[in-house]
């Protein structure tokens, strides 16, 4: 062998030393050109094929042999997962072979096909494609893959883009659940399926006016005729209670038929403990303070289930149907509450106790219905869609309060008071839809839609106080609102790619009807209002590696039904949570300039103007020293920043993500317990996300994520909130031949993602500080079954009114 090799080596200096000074340079990029770094690179002479030299690809995939004599050669590029790359040249000068595509290997294991591929990111035009399907991230589930996704941040229960929560969307159709529900719904949904996550920072027309960003997750269609499923579970053990979540997806095909079904389930146990201060002013003085200890524990168990049925009645025609329930029973959704406040006088003296002891159960049926048609014509890629979707929303809920009040040093209470309130709320929502798609000539796109949609809300208040355990109607803390919203819409958008460039504009129009009656201060409000949601793209790729763009548009934010309710509701004697049936829509004007260098990292300005943005702000009645939440609109919200993202393969086994955002918040409000004087709050924030990826033995099956998350402090209205970071460690093991894997990890090693709020401002003075089970072991598990290589269907169609029936701080 060694003699081999100084033959070689003898041979080739004597090749060498002859050669005439030319080059020879090249790329290797996958399907998707993506720049395939650290791939081998052979030379050889074509005529005999003997070796002549070897190299690898940098990290833009250039590779590069100098001192070549003129001759034929053969190159031959290779890398794990890929075909082998060849390419042949009669060099006779120095040359550039230019771009060298290696195709995807796919190998056939007993049956299921497992294709070798990393993860992408893509810059489009009017949104960030993050490629996934197959990749080392498919083991996990969606919720995993969207805190991998670039631009995206998953942290204290919520998903949030650009410092908002986006809509999310599967295959274009919007979930709307609360925040809390959608994490569900992702955890319980397996990623091997997802295609990939576009995150649409401000979406153009075709998409709702209502909203800020859009996570539009994708999925890989059915090609094969058969049967798949999986199954999950995880568990989480916090500093009180254990969590629990399971379910099971299925996937089903013949020549005309393609379902898919999700079931997913997640009982567990939250626990809460705040400690809370307050000091109420007279003429800038303190008259009293009061210092709150609250311990809450929720239960909940919420049972999902997603269904889609699309039948293929011929090669130009479809029919689709589309249904998602949510379902949270009574006997496992229950709230417990004890507090104990503490009353000082102004000098800071004891002066009584009272502790207050809630139980509360709730109930929701939350059912949606969608029937879809869809029409190929002639024309590729020329389209039409019809929708017709139906909602129906019944949620309801009953607290039993009880508080005593006590003196100091007394065990006996001098005053007890026990009120109940019983609260339902039905709501009926329909829509019809249309959009019309036609590509035209040289690589143009025109798209057209209308939609229409109803709105009626039906919501109850019952309160009872409780006198020598006989209950009697509070009237006047009882009350029906009856809401009714009409809606149009029409949108028209066009699309053209030429040279280096993508242009795309678009324009939506809106018209809305609304009525409010509230029966029992017989008050009826009316509001109609017509708005024009403009929207601007533009890209020029400068070379391959770098792109510069811009976009705008402008979005609106209705307020949710449970924001416009007028009732009182009571938490407690001294707190209660009100809405306003006179709030009006947000409207945001949003920026962006954005430029990705070598194709990994991407850097964007952004400046957003919010007129009129709603918001549930906590106001202390220094008079009646009453806690009052209350949704309203503020007067105005400004922000600008800039934001970095990388997703960079660092060396063999080891990925990087990298998340940051530098970015100023300004708010100008009033101060509705202050003679409405108008105040302001800035700050200028930071968001850092760094996740590292693992993966060790051969067959890569062992990954080890390591990420950590700061936040420093916020605003958010008149609040401050106060710093905090966390560090996540998860190991994964894939087993079965990839049909199977387990994971264990701890959330928030060091807990240090507790945070404290502070209200301090005119006659303004409130302080809480929060603790919440962050630091959490989990365990999972997740078994696929049945015909691997099938691709499924899965998608979720609702309508964009749906998100409203949850509130914004759900």
């Amino acid at each position: 062998m060694f003699k081999r090799l100084l033959a070689c080596f003898i041979y080739l200096s004597s090749l060498l030393s002859f050669a005439q000074d030319y080059v020879l340079t090249g790329s290797a990029v996958d399907e998707s050109n993506v720049p395939i770094a650290f791939s081998n690179v052979v030379l050889y002479s074509t005529d005999n094929f003997t070796f002549i030299d070897g190299t690898t690809t940098n990290e833009e995939g250039v590779f590069q042999f100098k001192n070549l004599k003129p001759d034929n050669y053969t190159i031959i590029i290779s890398y794990l997962g890929f075909e082998e790359g060849k390419s042949t040249v009669n060099l006779d000068e120095t040359k550039n072979l230019g771009v060298i595509i290696l195709k995807e290997k796919i190998q056939n294991l007993d049956g299921v096909t497992v294709v070798v591929k990393r993860p992408t990111v893509k810059r489009m035009v009017d949104r960030l494609v993050f490629n996934v399907e197959n990749s080392t991230l498919s083991n996990n589930n969606v919720l995993d893959v969207l805190k991998h996704t670039p631009g995206v941040l998953v942290h204290d229960g919520e998903i949030t883009v650009k410092q908002s929560v986006p809509t999310v969307y599967i295959n274009e159709r919007k979930v709307h659940l609360a925040s809390s529900e959608i994490q569900q719904l992702l955890e319980g949904t397996s990623a091997s399926n997802i295609k990939s996550i576009e995150v649409i920072t401000n979406p153009p027309a075709r998409y709702e006016a209502e909203g800020g960003a859009v996570l539009n997750i994708i999925t890989i269609k059915n090609i094969v005729s058969g049967y798949n499923g999986s199954v999950f579970g995880n568990f989480k053990r916090g500093s009180e209670y254990p969590k629990y979540s399971f379910g099971t997806s299925h996937f089903f095909k013949t020549e005309k038929l393609n379902t898919y079904i999700n079931y997913s389930n997640s009982p567990r146990k939250d626990y809460r403990h705040n400690t809370e201060f307050i000091n109420f002013i007279e003429n800038n003085q303190n008259t009293s303070s009061w210092e709150t200890d609250f311990k809450r524990t929720r239960e909940t168990s919420n049972h999902t289930i997603n269904t889609n049925i699309d039948y293929e009645l011929n090669d130009s025609n479809s029919l689709g149907f589309s249904t998602s329930i949510l379902v949270s029973p009574r006997e496992n959704t229950k709230t417990f509450v004890n507090s104990l406040t503490e009353v000082y006088n102004s000098n800071h003296v004891l002066d009584s106790t009272f502790n207050t002891k809630n139980r509360l159960v709730d109930e929701t049926f939350n059912l949606a219905f969608t029937l879809d048609y869809l029409h190929k014509f002639k024309k590729e890629g020329e389209k039409l869609s019809i929708s017709a979707h139906h909602t129906s929303f019944d949620f309801s809920s009953f607290q039993d309060v009880k508080t005593g009040y006590f003196l100091p040093n007394e065990s006996v209470s001098f005053r007890n008071n026990n009120f109940q309130t019983f609260s339902n709320q039905i709501i009926q929502l329909y829509t019809g839809q249309i959009d019309y798609e036609l590509p035209i000539k040289n690589a143009s796109q025109f798209e057209a839609g209308v939609k229409v949609s109803k709105i009626n809300s039906d919501s109850k208040l019952k309160q009872y106080t409780i006198e020598n355990n006989i209950k009697i109607d509070d009237i006047q803390n009882s009350d029906t609102f009856i809401y009714d919203e009409l809606n149009y819409a029409v949108y028209a958008s066009y699309s053209k790619d030429w040279d280096a460039w993508s242009l795309k504009l678009g324009l939506r129009n809106e018209f809305t009807d609304i009525t409010g009656n509230s029966l029992s201060t017989s008050t009826i409000n009316n509001t109609d209002y017509v708005k024009l949601f403009p929207s601007f793209y533009i890209l020029n790729k400068i070379n391959e590696n770098n792109d510069i763009y811009f976009n705008y548009n402008k979005r609106i934010y209705r307020p949710r039904y449970s924001e416009l309710n007028p009732f009182k509701y009571y938490l407690n004697d001294n707190t209660y949570i009100t809405g306003d049936p006179n709030l009006k829509p947000q409207i945001d004007d949003i920026f962006t300039l954005g430029y990705t260098f070598n194709k990994a990292f991407t850097f964007e300005l952004y400046y957003r103007y919010e007129n009129d943005p709603t918001l549930q702000i906590t106001f202390q009645d220094n008079d009646e020293n009453i806690i009052k939440h209350i949704n309203t609109n503020i007067d105005k919200s400004i922000s600008y920043g800039i934001d970095f993202t990388t997703y960079a393969k660092l060396a063999n086994g080891w990925n990087v993500y990298a998340f940051t955002s530098v970015f100023y918040y300004e708010n100008h409000l009033f101060a509705l317990e202050s003679n409405n004087q108008l105040t302001q709050t800035q700050k200028w924030s930071l968001y850092g996300n760094v996740i590292n990826y693992f993966a060790f033995l051969k067959d890569k099956s062992l990954s080890l994520d390591v990420a950590y998350l700061f936040i420093s402090p916020l605003i958010e209205g008149p609040r401050n909130i106060s710093s905090r970071h966390g560090l996540d460690l998860n190991f994964k093991k894939t087993l079965l031949k990839d049909k199977a894997s387990i994971s264990i990890g701890y959330t928030d090693i060091f807990n240090n993602q507790n945070f404290n709020t502070s209200t301090k401002y005119l006659n303004q003075d409130l302080f809480l500080k929060s603790r919440m089970e962050n630091r959490l072991f989990t365990l999972g598990f997740n078994y696929k079954f049945g015909n691997s290589s099938l691709k499924n269907n899965q998608k979720q169609i609702d309508l964009e009114e749906r998100n409203r029936l949850n509130s914004k701080n759900n």
